[in-house]
């Protein structure tokens, strides 16, 4: 099994919801994160005054997968969540030893 961390652009939450639900993924979880690379921040301007803002704002999605649909999902999001500017995100796959469903006991696979 696998856990897929995917940061991606707030804009491009809903295009990558839709592209990951036509692949039948049907859950993740979400995240509402804040970062700092590349882009560098952004300076906000309110009544006439510039604010600088150090970090991001982001969403991570996280999502735990059989090994053999990572692939799939990491395409998927790659092409949905991209705009080609500095800033689209990042994308890194875990290995997973086990997962438990809490209501049942069920581990493995079967869990997710």
């Amino acid at each position: 099994m696998k856990k897929i961390e995917a940061i991606i652009r707030t804009q491009k939450f809903d295009s990558v919801r839709d592209a990951l639900a036509l692949i039948g993924v049907k859950f993740f979880t979400l995240k509402e994160v804040k970062g700092y690379g590349l882009q560098k921040g952004k300076t906000l301007k309110y009544r006439g005054s510039s604010y600088g803002s150090d970090y991001i704002a982001r969403l991570q999605l996280d999502i735990i997968t059989t090994e053999e649909k990572v692939n799939q999902i990491v395409d998927t999001i790659t092409s949905s969540g991209r705009t080609g500017d500095v800033g689209d995100g990042k994308i890194i796959v875990f290995d997973i030893e086990t997962t438990v469903r809490i209501r049942n006991g069920e581990k493995g696979p079967n869990a997710i």
